[in-house]
């Protein structure tokens, strides 16, 4: 039988030569293979310097009768590319095991990766404060959940989210894991970390415990001793002005800092006392409107002196770097927890959402005010009620109701005195008509 095979063979490679098809077909342990001079396949060394190289191709074909047509149609269309000059190394032509040789040759660290990623990101991403805030958030991510000793593999990837404890901080990993492999074309499954986590503890801050918080700086700084650098003395006073506009705006850290309109601030004109957040922050430019305006006052927010404290901070950074705006949003949380309030800056956000939902004020409204879709106010900042506020929202509802249901009593009086009225009034007339007659 393997006699017969090698005839059919021979007469395969003579109507293969006769047709100019630089391929031909060889037996070796039981299976066909294809030969032909091709480039030089991936992970190979060119020891001759033309760039091409006689390769055996096994294709998993069986030593038989029935396989040596399929071999044949097989070299029928590799000559076909050949001509043509459109022939790639892929998937069937490098075969298993040295697609793992590649694969091993080619292999880099985590940690490589991580160095040539900001690089690679920003070849298919447009660079703007908002794509490299995007950016840090991945590269952070990555590098803080990840061993950079590791191989970048799909296993040590995934390996590395399934250790991390906490839901949302899975959760964020996998999202920046995600696009690091995406950038490099590593190939992984991460949908099963791609819900978002259905609980998160979060401390929403009430109005009473905002009001507080002012106060908590200057104790702070009553108690902090002698000991100061006279640089700093005062840096608080820019903190606790950032601290009241988050409450006041429910600004995202980063808005205040990225090219603040000073002068439109202070303006006598800004009748609506707006802060318009700059067009290179996340979501956009926008006005965004005061809750409660009396704060502004009450925490002296429009005080030229911290205005020319936040001009000063801004100056000493390179504004268009994200690196040096994630700096003073990061001194934000220092001061918070530096004073001991026991919220983030990101809960004053949440707590204006929530506020705004008590005062009634339209969902559509509040979302573009904060600067995000209704989707995101209602699935995301919305689910942050605590059971305090979930009472006061309740409770005034039911307030609002019973003064609507007395104001419809007094007007239902009022209707009723007014007739009574009416009628007095006719019968005074009849009155008098009875006694001039």
């Amino acid at each position: 039988m393997k006699a017969k095979l090698l005839q059919e063979v021979e007469k395969v490679n003579l109507r293969l030569k006769s047709a100019k098809t630089k391929v031909t077909i060889r037996e070796s342990n039981g299976s066909l293979q294809l030969r032909a001079t091709l480039p030089i396949k991936p992970g190979d060394k060119d020891t001759n310097g033309t760039g091409r190289k006689q390769y055996n191709l096994s294709l998993n074909i069986p030593a038989s009768l029935e396989g040596l047509k399929t071999a044949e149609e097989e070299a029928y269309e590799l000559g076909k590319l050949i001509a043509r000059k459109t022939f790639e190394w892929n998937n069937k032509y490098l075969g298993n095991e040295a697609i793992k040789t590649y694969f091993q040759l080619n292999l880099k660290t985590i940690g490589e990766l991580l160095e040539k990623f900001e690089e690679e990101y920003f070849k298919t991403h447009q660079r703007t404060i908002k794509s490299e805030h995007t950016f840090f958030y991945y590269f952070s991510r990555t590098k803080r959940y990840t061993n950079i000793q590791d191989f970048a593999t799909a296993e040590n990837l995934i390996n590395s989210i399934t250790k991390i404890d906490k839901a949302w901080a899975r959760y964020n990993a996998a999202r920046a894991i995600s696009a690091f492999c995406n950038t490099f074309k590593i190939e992984v499954d991460l949908s099963k970390y791609s819900k978002i986590p259905d609980n998160n503890s979060r401390k929403i801050p009430s109005d009473t415990e905002i009001s507080a918080g002012m106060i908590k700086f200057e104790e702070y700084i009553n108690h902090r001793g002698n000991q100061v650098n006279e640089d700093v003395k005062n840096s608080w006073q820019l903190w606790r002005w950032t601290y009241g506009m988050l409450a006041v705006f429910g600004l995202r850290p980063r808005e205040l800092f990225i090219n603040p309109d000073i002068d439109w601030w202070l303006d006598s004109e800004n009748i609506d006392l707006t802060w318009k957040v700059d067009k290179d922050c996340k979501t956009g430019e926008r006005q965004a409107l005061p809750l409660y305006k009396q704060w502004i006052e009450e925490f002296d927010l429009r005080n030229p002196k911290y205005l020319e404290m936040l001009a000063v901070a801004i100056s000493k950074k390179d504004k268009n770097k994200h690196a040096e705006i994630t700096a003073l949003t990061q001194r934000v949380s220092w001061w918070f927890r530096k004073i001991g309030l026991d919220f983030k800056p990101y809960d004053l956000r949440h707590a204006w959402a929530i506020r705004a939902h008590i005062l009634g004020i339209p969902i559509k409204a509040a979302a573009d005010n904060l600067g995000h879709s209704v989707q995101v106010h209602t699935q995301t900042y919305q689910r942050w009620f605590s059971l305090d506020m979930r009472k006061l929202a309740i409770n005034q509802a039911l307030s609002k109701r019973d003064e609507v249901e007395l104001m419809k009593d007094e007007n239902t009086k009022l209707k009723m005195e007014n007739e009574r009225l009416k009628l007095e009034i006719e019968k005074l007339k009849m009155e008098l008509l009875y006694k001039q007659y």
